[in-house]
């Protein structure tokens, strides 16, 4: 078990915080091929992709990073001041700068597995925090549409060509559950 970062934007946090949010995508960023049969390889010799590849592994522990400051009585986060709708002229800290201690939520990570982006379904899409009316009514091309603007809105538009829903590209399915802080930490 390792103890990893995540990032996640103020949406994703606030889903979960309420419980919808169980798994993320993340792509596959490094050079594979994919053959017919599915199997994913290295470019460099026959060595089949599998979870252990992946960035994160079933059993570790994640510590969310998230829109954050640092005040005198202890951390802020941004998606309780943008749920409460307090205004608010300080300056907010960017997640990537999170430190572990500031970390409020915890997460442990149950399954990993790769698939196309294109391929998820609308269980996948309700399990990755989205709560429209369409995703939860079963209305499948509305749903996939709503997961595609929310997909590309999290890719720099630079990347769209690789990383975007018209790509398609493989990605990292990571399911997770909430957890508790590790003692260790």
């Amino acid at each position: 078990m390792a103890i990893k970062p995540i990032l996640f934007n103020t949406e994703m946090v606030r889903a979960i915080l309420d419980g919808r949010k169980t798994c993320t995508r993340r792509t596959l960023k490094h050079p594979f091929i994919v053959h017919p049969n599915g199997y994913i390889t290295k470019p460099r010799g026959n060595e089949n992709l599998c979870p252990y590849d992946s960035p994160y592994q079933r059993g570790d522990i994640l510590y969310v990073r998230e829109t954050w400051k640092n005040a005198p009585n202890g951390y802020y986060y941004y998606e309780n001041w943008q749920r409460d709708d307090i205004a608010d002229v300080t300056k907010w800290k960017p997640s990537i700068h999170m430190p572990k201690e500031a970390a409020r939520i915890w997460l442990k990570v149950t399954n990993v597995r790769v698939e196309r982006l294109q391929d998820i379904t609308a269980d996948s899409i309700r399990n990755e925090g989205l709560s429209s009316l369409a995703v939860h009514c079963g209305d499948m091309e509305i749903a996939l549409k709503e997961w595609e603007n929310l997909w590309n809105s999290t890719i720099k538009k630079s990347d769209l060509d690789r990383y975007g829903w018209d790509a398609n590209p493989w990605v990292w399915v990571i399911e997770f559950e909430r957890c508790e802080k590790p003692k260790e930490v």
